[in-house]
């Protein structure tokens, strides 16, 4: 049998994923990545000795088999952490979650929260087949809806959580016991609640760590090669450099809403399915500070509409590898889409402002770096339309003998093990092919 030719779009998590995967069972491939490294939202950068991932990006293992992988890959160069997660809220920090760390907070918010959760036990365990939102009052109850849920989870989707299914859930937003709730209304809750409890992180250098150790096991990688077309009644594809490659099999990682610019002669009825996507940006800016960061907390949420991003972390407190000697680092976002937008000749402004606002930065605290990324894929919008269009774009592609792999290609929230995941299960696929 004729050896069949198998190439990888994207050469992120996912692509390198699935190479390696691959290769490791003595299949070959090639990947064309059009960045000049690999990594794709998983590079960092050094910047004046400061080490800056694309926007935060941590490590957590559900399974075995895919932290033996990372273990294998990173060797020693993997440490664990006690996630220190906070809240900013009615002007104050309280710890991650909100709805299990209610101690700290004004008395009435307390017994708004504890009242409304105990009225929502009521329901038993809400099944996820409704909208958002309905899942979080029955789930929750209406006070700490209030409160966390329904302002942060707008701010962050940019999207009312009426407009948005449960899909996405799976064990991403913790549910305490009624125990835990009123343990947390009484003291500090010291146990961390959630599926990122612990997570991981390179012991020296930034993110980029893990796809730089396995695309050090992986041939036939090519970088600064974008793809301009995808032709699949002939298999082949085309590069920016006019070049152009056949294929038998086509494993894509490229964001899906990309695809139909690629594609000549389309149905229109899939083109019309690719126009329901939806999906919020993030603006990252990363700053590097002179001095020193003493609290050791890694990030904290902003529910309230009043401060501009709705998350911030400490790279410094990932690892000291990552700053100069007396000196901190800090990555903040913004969610925005074309229904929220914001303003970029004034964020970084607005950012500032509220960084100081929040005392996170002082008055006369000195920033050496400033460092954007603007995601324009940030993440899928689990909407009305999303299973249907999303099912049928990716039914029409397997058809055309392309598998759209990893979180942006296969268009779901991913954690980086999921990632991981899906490149191996579309290797997978393809071993059972060939």
């Amino acid at each position: 049998m004729p050896k069949k030719r198998i190439i990888i779009l994207g050469a992120g998590l996912a692509g390198l994923s699935a190479a390696w995967h691959l290769q490791k069972k003595g299949i070959e491939c090639l990947i064309f990545e059009k960045e000049p490294e690999v990594g794709g939202l998983c590079r960092s950068k050094n910047i004046g000795g400061f080490t800056f991932d694309y926007d935060g990006h941590t490590l957590h293992f559900k399974h075995h088999y895919t932290f033996n992988l990372v273990k294998g890959l990173l060797k020693t160069n993997l440490t664990e952490h006690l996630k220190s997660s906070w809240i900013y809220s009615h002007g104050r920090y309280t710890p991650y979650p909100f709805q299990a760390n209610l101690f700290g907070l004004p008395a009435a918010i307390i017994k708004e929260c504890l009242v409304g959760y105990i009225d929502a036990l009521k329901n038993g365990h809400p099944k996820n087949n409704g909208n958002f939102l309905d899942w979080i009052n029955k789930t929750f109850g209406t006070g700490i809806a209030r409160h966390f849920m329904i302002p942060y989870n707008s701010k962050f989707w940019t999207t009312p959580p009426e407009e948005m299914t449960c899909d996405w859930l799976d064990g991403f937003v913790p549910v305490p016991s009624l125990n835990q709730v009123i343990d947390g209304t009484l003291k500090e809750n010291k146990k961390p609640l959630g599926y990122n409890a612990h997570f991981w992180y390179p012991s020296k250098g930034g993110i980029n760590q893990l796809p730089l150790a396995l695309a050090s096991d992986i041939k036939n990688i090519y970088t600064n090669c974008k793809i301009t077309e995808i032709n699949f009644s002939k298999k082949e594809i085309k590069i920016s450099s006019g070049s152009k490659e056949k294929y038998d099999f086509l494993i894509s990682t490229i964001p899906l809403p990309e695809i139909p610019y690629m594609v000549n002669d389309m149905p229109r009825e899939i083109l019309r399915l690719f126009k329901r996507l939806r999906w919020n940006s993030i603006f990252n800016l990363n700053l590097g500070i002179d001095k020193k960061d003493c609290l050791g907390r890694h990030w904290i949420y902003f529910p309230e509409k009043n401060i501009s991003f709705f998350r911030l972390g400490f790279f410094n407190n990932f690892s000291s590898t990552l700053v100069p000697k007396d000196k901190s680092s800090m990555y903040i976002e913004v969610a925005y889409s074309k229904w929220s937008p914001i303003d970029k000749n004034k964020i970084v402004q607005s950012i500032m402002d509220d960084l100081k606002k929040i005392g996170v930065l002082d008055y006369g605290d000195r920033v050496i770096i400033e460092d954007i990324n603007d995601i324009k894929y940030g993440y899928p919008i689990y909407d009305i339309h999303y299973n249907e269009a999303r099912k049928k774009i990716l039914e029409y592609l397997i058809s055309k003998g392309m598998l759209s792999c990893g979180r942006y290609g296969s268009w779901r929230y991913f954690s980086m093990e999921d990632t991981i995941i899906a490149g191996k299960r579309d290797s997978d696929f393809i071993l059972n092919n060939v």
